[in-house]
């Protein structure tokens, strides 16, 4: 996958710098060539520009790119403004860096897909949720075990979870699913939210766009997920 990543402080030098090791591209951008120059031979591609400048990030390969991550957090009228900016280019995944409830607030009215909190979330649980298609969010357990949310593969929509055999052919168990549902938020944006159904059964029918909320060993998730 491809990933842009505006912002190389601390976290996103981090996140880059993790995703390139996984194996994908990366291109990171900041207005600073100190910061730039320091990560050139880390991650695959480094930009000098200023992402709240409309024309600059014309340069971006925009239409290309899986995921932009907007990781400016020491200004966060510069974060608003590159996530307004990157947002109107109509990118297809945006998940932006939030300082503050109300920094959340606007960044919601914007549309974010998703809002990182680097205070409180690691770069390495980022760059685990970015590295495989359909991760939402991970929790390891210690040792190669981990609790995680995932999009239901397209193949199973319409299948309980007796039918798609979890256990039998992954050796994975599903403790859950989250319905997700949309609702307008007090500035007039939409708003997801997640809706957890309790216990799953075997009866459990999976429908699209249904979150799983799964336990197993790490390559069992990797090889149910890939």
């Amino acid at each position: 996958m491809k990933h842009i990543i505006i912002g190389l402080g601390s976290f996103g030098a981090s996140l880059a710098s993790k995703l390139t090791s996984t194996g994908h591209e990366v291109i990171g951008v900041d207005k600073d060539m100190n910061k730039v120059d320091a990560l050139k031979e880390s991650i695959t591609h480094t930009i000098c520009l200023d992402a709240t400048d409309a024309q600059a990030i014309t340069h971006l390969p925009l239409n290309d790119t899986d995921v932009v991550i907007i990781c400016i957090g020491e200004n966060e009228g510069a974060n608003i403004m590159a996530t307004a900016v990157i947002k109107q280019a109509g990118v297809k995944r945006l998940i932006s860096r939030a300082i503050s409830p109300l920094h959340e607030t606007v960044l919601n009215a914007i549309g974010v897909d998703e809002i990182v909190h680097p205070e409180e979330e690691t770069a390495e649980r980022w760059a685990k949720k970015l590295n495989l298609e359909g991760i939402l969010d991970s929790f390891e357990l210690g040792g190669n075990y981990a609790i995680v949310e995932a999009k239901v593969p397209s193949k199973y929509i319409g299948k309980t979870i007796a039918e798609v055999g979890f256990r039998r052919n992954y050796n994975v168990v599903v403790l859950t699913t989250i319905k997700v549902t949309e609702e307008t938020s007090i500035l007039g944006s939409r708003k997801r939210v997640n809706q957890v159904q309790g216990v799953a059964s075997p009866s459990t029918i999976l429908m699209e766009d249904d979150i799983l909320v799964m336990y197993g060993g790490k390559k069992d998730l990797e090889s149910l997920l890939k």
